[in-house]
């Protein structure tokens, strides 16, 4: 499956990646200084090569798409500083927990706050079913490292429904 977008919303697809489709808003503040469609292309590649090597339970290959210094952040709250501790922390999560588990995510937002920094918010899941729920949102900053795209920052949250739908009554009653 590969991560794409459409003009009113990214979402998950098993169509191959269109970079020249637009996103709003990824344009970079520097249009000069990179193609932006190669650019929000790349980023989701990364995050294409990040879901993939999820689904093979690729612990190597899921660390190496972050950045040596790279933050990870799990909805837990526990987090993982490094390249390495990313990888060492995903071997028991493939070969135990989550054995055999696949990824889906959707892209809420893509936007580049400068040219080599891409801030993309997701909203996906794990899990084995042939519908994997969304029940997670996550924040990936993504830094250029020569022609790739890396993770250098992470965080998961897991969606608290009740007070998700608490909010909404809310901000209804401030309308």
């Amino acid at each position: 499956m590969q991560i794409a977008c459409d003009d009113e919303r990214m979402s998950e697809t098993t169509e191959p990646l269109n970079p020249a489709t637009p996103l709003n808003p990824a344009t970079p503040t520097d249009a000069n200084a990179h193609d932006a469609a190669s650019d929000r292309s790349g980023v989701l590649a990364a995050l294409d090569r990040v879901r993939a090597a999820w689904d093979a339970g690729d612990a190597t290959a899921l660390a190496a798409e972050f950045t040596d210094d790279a933050s990870y952040v799990i909805f837990v709250g526990l987090h993982y500083l490094g390249r390495e501790a990313i990888r060492r922390s995903h071997v028991p999560v493939f070969e135990k927990w989550q054995r055999g588990s696949r990824m889906s995510m959707r892209v809420l937002d893509l936007r580049f706050p400068t040219p080599d920094v891409a801030v993309v918010l997701t909203e996906g899941g794990i899990g084995t079913r042939a519908r994997i729920p969304h029940d997670k949102v996550q924040t990936f900053v993504m830094v250029r490292d020569g022609d790739a795209w890396r993770c250098t920052a992470f965080q998961n949250t897991k969606k608290q429904r009740l007070f998700m739908a608490v909010n909404r009554l809310a901000d209804r009653g401030d309308r």
